[in-house]
């Protein structure tokens, strides 16, 4: 239990939150939100014991494991797998203790370490080390690498793997997904959502947010004030509190029409079916949430294009690719003015090379691809940060674009984008990576284009720049191409899904939960002997190809059952969550209640016997897969 009694934090003389006081309890798993700079950060500083309270008591049982994601990665040529398994820290004192005890050749303490070992399931170590590896998009063949061989965005997933390691009571995570791709991201949810201990979890992904949480914790006015529920119920008590105030819906009325009109245009034909219905399920939660972000500081939208023209970009039978050996092979591709694709595909597989031959900065090395005489792109991908000139102000590059424009009016712009006074004259170089972003995304707005090409640009972005940036892309007339592991963003803007993968591009026929069971089945098939061709090199592509057909085949009824399973975990978690909800009440255990209660219990005790079998069952299943 982790208890905050009228806490008050500062930074400097700065109050971030004052007379805070809710309770945590064991198993919990909480959001914490709030703009940049409320003290997210610092609450988190808190619990690690690196900094104190100003005023009040921050209480926590005696003994607890408190795991975090460090964010310096020592250069080190130790492997990687080793790395990871480092973050469990009783383990390797164990493993210590048992060199000593060898060393002295003292048997009945050998005995005793080894017992001990075996408790906290030391001997399994590194299956679990190499499944954390796995989950995070790392090859097999990478365990053995030496930590100082990876960049920048793969030492953080190795940290972020060292702090799952840990068999920790209380987990604090700092927007683990920003340096992971859409798989990754997938993998990590379903990892916290079994997770057994205390989550405490800064995320600007909506829906992230929503699938793990239970609580939200959110800080604004210098007030942290706790709600029950995901990220979604605490939008909807929050937006009931802002409704009071404000009575302007024209931010939710835009984003509503442009679903309704998918809807109305969709949802008698086959294949957009499912998208259709997953835009259903998002208007009739939007109807009650939207409201909650009235008072962002964000405020902006594209102007549409001067010309549309058909087709925007060609591609015919188009490799593309570095050097000799193409990453991607016989592209077809028709991109209309009013396409909306959204990229999928494992991490590496071609999605931001296909992105950069779209942008005209990689030629394709076979094949043709045209683009009209009147194409004007919008590009954002991470590189593009670097491309600011840091020395210079926001106004600069506005004025880089336009020097005819007023200053009032490009102030005006840039207020849109949270640039405002005194900080549009600023020189970027100290902005953080969230602005930084925003001033790419405000220098393509400007500049009016009619296609644009987005990869992962939520990166670095707070959830009401994000709520922004999707209501604006809905209201786009120009078309979109986006990669994001942002799936709020891309069931919301995107109309049509091509998978990248094994070389190609392909329309993707299904939606987001049905990529998910994808790349569960092609991790599975990875593991069987025949999914994997380099086990047998004879064995051409073609014939591969077959092999994995046949195999999908076989395995059909146990993918039925694992995808089964799934459902009904995500069920019985769903029911987890409504029963602790209602047991968080207080009212519940008044006197008048006690019926009530009594039921709630029961039907509860039903739902988590029903959770643990159903748990076991999907393990079962994916053990046998494994085998066969």
């Amino acid at each position: 239990m982790l208890s905050f009694k009228n806490i008050t934090l500062r930074r400097g003389t700065r109050v971030l939150f004052a007379n805070t006081s809710f309770t945590l309890h064991k198993g919990q798993k909480v959001g914490i939100t709030g703009a940049n700079g409320v003290g997210k950060s610092s609450f988190f500083a808190l619990l690690r014991n690196e900094i104190q309270a100003d005023e009040g008591d921050f209480t926590m049982p005696p003994h607890l494991e408190v795991a975090h994601v460090a964010q310096e990665t020592p250069g080190t040529e130790q492997a990687a797998i080793e790395y990871i398994i480092d973050g469990d820290q009783e383990l390797r004192k164990l493993e210590k203790e048992i060199s000593l005890a060898e060393q002295a050749n003292d048997g009945i303490k050998q005995a005793e370490l080894f017992s001990k070992m075996e408790i906290i399931g030391g001997y399994t170590a590194r299956v679990r080390a190499a499944r954390l590896m796995s989950g995070l998009s790392f090859k097999t063949s990478q365990e053995t690498h030496s930590v100082n061989s990876f960049s920048g965005g793969w030492r953080m997933r190795l940290n972020l793997a060292q702090a799952l390691m840990c068999r920790s009571d209380v987990l604090l995570l700092d927007e683990p997904t920003n340096h992971l791709d859409l798989d990754a991201v997938i993998w990590l949810q379903d990892w916290l959502c079994k997770y057994t201990g205390t989550l405490l979890l800064v995320s600007h992904d909506r829906e992230f947010l929503d699938t793990i949480t239970d609580h939200i914790v959110h800080i604004e006015h210098q007030v942290a004030t706790i709600y029950t529920g995901n990220y979604s119920s605490f939008e909807k008590m929050r937006a009931e509190k802002l409704a009071q105030q404000q009575s302007s819906f024209e931010k939710q009325q835009r984003e509503i029409a442009h679903i309704q009109s998918y809807i109305n245009r969709f949802r008698a034909q086959a294949t957009k079916a499912k998208q259709a219905q997953s835009r259903i399920k998002s208007l009739e939660r939007m109807e009650i949430i939207a409201q909650a972000h009235v008072d962002s500081p964000f405020h902006f939208s594209f102007s549409t294009p001067e010309k549309l023209p058909t087709p925007m970009i060609k591609l015919d039978k188009a490799d593309i690719g570095y050097g000799e050996s193409p990453i991607l092979k016989d592209v077809d591709l028709f991109i209309a003015p009013d396409s909306r694709i959204g990229l999928l595909g494992p991490n590496g597989a071609g999605k931001s090379t296909l992105i950069k031959a779209l942008a005209n900065e990689l030629t394709v090395t076979s094949g043709e691809i045209q683009h009209a005489s009147t194409l004007k792109l919008g590009y954002f991908a991470q590189h593009q940060l670097e491309q600011l000139h840091l020395d210079m102000s926001p106004l600069w590059h506005l004025q880089k674009i336009n020097s005819k424009a007023t200053e009032k009016d490009l102030r005006n712009f840039l207020g849109g984008f949270n640039f405002k006074d005194d900080k549009i004259f600023d020189p970027i170089e100290p902005f953080s990576g969230g602005e930084k972003a925003r001033l790419v995304l405000a220098l393509i707005v400007y500049q009016n284009p009619n296609l644009l090409l987005l990869d992962e640009p939520t990166n670095h972005l707070d959830l009401e720049m994000r709520h922004a940036l999707s209501m604006a892309l809905q209201d786009y007339k120009g078309a979109i191409i986006i990669i994001s592991h942002d799936r709020h963003m891309l069931r919301s803007v995107t109309d049509e899904l091509y998978l990248v993968a094994n070389g190609s591009v392909t329309s993707f026929d299904g939606d987001l939960d049905d990529y998910r069971t994808w790349l569960n089945e092609q991790k599975l098939l990875a593991n069987t002997p025949t999914g994997n061709a380099d086990n047998n090199p004879a064995i051409n592509k073609k014939e591969q190809r077959k092999l994995d057909a046949e195999r999908r085949k076989q395995l059909k009824p146990l993918y039925d059952a694992l995808k089964k399973a799934d459902k009904n975990l995500e069920k019985y978690y769903a029911q987890q969550k409504e029963f602790e909800e209602q047991l968080a009440d207080s009212s519940i255990y008044e006197a008048n209640n006690k019926d009530k209660l009594k039921k709630i219990l029961l039907e509860k005790a039903q739902v988590d016997l029903a959770l643990e079998e159903t748990e076991l069952e999907w393990m079962e299943i994916s053990e046998q897969l494994e085998i066969e």
